[in-house]
């Protein structure tokens, strides 16, 4: 059975980062993504490319005048276009929001970049550190008198950017089926990133966050909510936030309970966290790992890459499946009428161009000729 997006035709405009990612999820549950790559460069195509995965490749010289007419028909056929450029750059190849509308009306015209459509640093470079560091995200992450650690870059491209997107489309997609007209979704990372930090603002503003880091609740001043090292060098997550799932740890590590009626004085924190070091430090983590199976302690091994598809519970839920010599995450989230099925390997550059242009309403004959014009 097809995913809840079948039927949706997306086209997308070749790119890194957090627009193949958006991309990547739309296609994970059935839409129909058409990549418009360049002919030049990498083939690409790699099973293990995952977030290339799920589409076909149209390879096309949008310097051309005939490629950019290519683009246009097609947009009359797609529901989504998605594109990653800096501001003003699908202007200029005439491939821009007005041009789009003008021959489908309909379109969501999906717009991902680090800073936005306007402002004083629209037209700047940057990554995804750059974006998630004016937000104060990348301030909050990290140990008190230690420089901020980057969070991968989940924050910016993927959490803040790729899904922001996606989120953004969807509600897009909504409307126009009440409104008959399409509209520009305007996704920027520096945007997504302060909404993800939008809960902390809020504590902050009430006097309940401190603007510093290992100065809270949830970023690792608090012993019951951090990581600590175990006997072979390896970690455990421990989560207790709440009274009984705390009385639950304790238990395990063979504590009394009485002992810690003052576990949420700050003033108490580095001490208790002490303690927990010390006593977590006297064994492997696999031994912890037993010790809080089965319980609501929150305690949980912290698995590397490759452990983690071979946790017994992602096993069973089919969380990762394998391809190209290693896991990959399935589709996600799960739907109880339309489950995703698993998703194509990635295409290598241009490989389906004739097919999908065909497929996409080019007559064989018009296909080739365009192709052959590359």
């Amino acid at each position: 059975m097809p995913g809840p997006l079948h039927g949706l035709r997306v086209l997308e405009m070749a790119g890194i980062g957090p627009g193949p990612f958006c991309c990547m999820m739309l296609a994970d549950l059935g839409a129909e993504v058409l990549r418009i790559d360049r002919p030049e460069g990498p083939p690409g195509g790699h099973p293990a490319d995952v977030p290339g995965r799920g589409r076909r490749s149209l390879a096309l010289d949008l310097k051309k005048p005939a490629a950019v007419g290519a683009v246009l028909r097609l947009v009359e056929r797609a529901d989504v276009l998605v594109e990653g450029f800096r501001p003003g750059v699908m202007e200029r190849l005439g491939l821009g929001p007005e041009a789009c509308h003008a021959r489908n009306p309909r379109l969501v015209y999906g717009r991902m970049t680090g800073w936005g459509q306007e402002g004083p640093l629209a037209q700047a470079a940057g990554h995804d550190i750059t974006y998630i560091a004016l937000t104060g995200a990348l301030w909050s992450m990290g140990r008190a008198g230690q420089r901020p650690v980057p969070p991968l870059n989940l924050v910016g491209d993927f959490g803040g950017g790729g899904m922001l997107l996606a989120y953004g489309i969807m509600a897009a997609l909504f409307e126009a089926n009440r409104s008959g007209r399409g509209q520009v979704v305007d996704a920027a990372m520096t945007d997504g990133s302060a909404t993800l930090m939008g809960a902390f603002f809020g504590q902050l503003a009430q006097g309940r966050w401190k603007n510093a880091r290992e100065s809270n609740m949830l970023d690792g001043a608090c012993p019951y909510y951090d990581t600590y090292e175990c006997a072979d060098g390896r970690y455990v997550a421990v989560g207790a936030l709440e009274p009984q799932f705390f009385v639950l740890l304790l238990k395990g590590l063979g504590l009394d309970a009485a002992r810690f009626a003052d576990r949420t004085d700050p003033a108490r924190w580095p001490a208790i966290k002490a303690e927990f070091a010390a006593i977590f430090r006297q064994k492997p983590r696999d031994h912890w790992a037993a010790v809080f199976d089965g319980t609501d302690a929150c305690v949980a091994p912290v698995l590397d890459l490759e452990e983690a598809p071979r946790h017994p519970h992602n096993a069973a839920r089919g969380t990762f499946f394998m391809r190209g010599g290693g896991a990959q995450p399935a589709p996600s989230p799960r739907f109880s009428r339309t489950p995703a099925p698993e998703p194509r390997p990635a295409t290598t550059r241009g490989a389906d161009g004739a097919a999908a242009l065909v497929d996409w309403g080019f007559s064989p004959v018009e296909a080739a000729a365009l192709l052959d014009d590359r």
